[in-house]
């Protein structure tokens, strides 16, 4: 299940917060295939966000192709993401770093610029659209 949590005071779109935890719990294996959402209801509860943000949400999930609105029945996952384990051994040292982080006075800015810059460095960002490949003229493929 997810635990949504939303921050209005992030400047992200309360219903991009909605796909992106989504995601999240998708790559990390807490949500599988065929796994149930919350219902709208069940999130406006919880968050008091508007009703029509959280079907927003859920449409564009539906869109992406990771969900699925079965009338009646509710909304549920059709496909995984990733490969990120929430029990991975990387998690835990991942948590590890983190709290030595905070120990060491660094606010959460300073450690989502950190780790932004590794990764970055690791994962050289990518077009969110790749260009199609070119092919010379002449090449009649």
């Amino acid at each position: 299940m997810v635990d949504y949590r939303i921050d209005r005071r992030s400047g992200v779109a309360t219903y991009v917060q909605i796909v992106q935890q989504t995601k999240q719990a998708i790559r990390l294996g807490m949500l599988a295939p065929g796994d149930k959402l919350p219902t709208a209801r069940e999130v406006v509860e919880a968050t008091a966000v508007n009703p029509n943000t959280v079907l927003k949400a859920y449409r564009e999930l539906e869109r992406e192709g990771l969900v699925e609105a079965r009338r009646g029945l509710g909304t549920f996952v059709r496909r995984s993401l990733g490969a990120a384990p929430a029990d991975s051994p990387l998690r835990a040292e991942l948590e590890d770093w983190a709290a030595r982080a905070r120990e060491s006075g660094l606010e959460r800015e300073d450690v989502a610029a950190l780790f932004t810059a590794v990764i970055e460095t690791h994962y050289p960002q990518q077009a969110a659209h790749p260009a199609p490949a070119h092919t010379p003229q002449g090449d009649p493929s």
